[in-house]
């Protein structure tokens, strides 16, 4: 059986960006991960990164399947193709100050098989300064 397009949206979500300097909440599926989520949260809970806005870009920028859709100082918005099927996630980026907040979520369906959260973990070790 093929899918047809109505099961399945592909448009941008509508509540992406910045509100009272607080990115999306996750859905209840375990496709998200935000450094925003409560840290007793374990599935959705993730760490923020220890990097300015600037080098989160240039690290982005080097993914594959990247498009950066909007960038702005303290905000960067990205999404991210899957190989295979082309399945969008959706990327968050705010810098506060002290630490650049981060929100990775798949655009459809319910499980993501981790991929949200290695793609931030991925990430982290890019912007980690290697110890000689």
């Amino acid at each position: 059986m093929v899918a047809s397009g109505a099961m399945f949206d592909w448009r941008r979500p509508t509540n992406l960006g910045l509100k009272d300097g607080l990115l999306a909440p996750c859905r209840r599926t375990p496709n998200c991960v935000s450094s925003q989520a409560d840290p007793s949260d374990r599935q959705h809970y993730i760490e923020p990164l220890k990097a300015s806005m600037e080098d989160v870009r240039k690290a982005v920028e080097t993914l594959p399947r990247t498009r950066i859709v909007l960038a702005h100082p303290n905000y960067l918005y990205a999404e991210f193709r899957s190989r295979l099927l082309g399945f969008v996630d959706d990327v968050e980026f705010f810098f506060d100050g002290a630490a650049t907040q981060v929100r990775s979520a798949s655009r459809l369906g319910r499980r993501d098989f981790g991929v949200n959260r290695a793609r931030i973990e991925q990430l982290r070790r890019m912007l980690t300064p290697q110890r000689p």
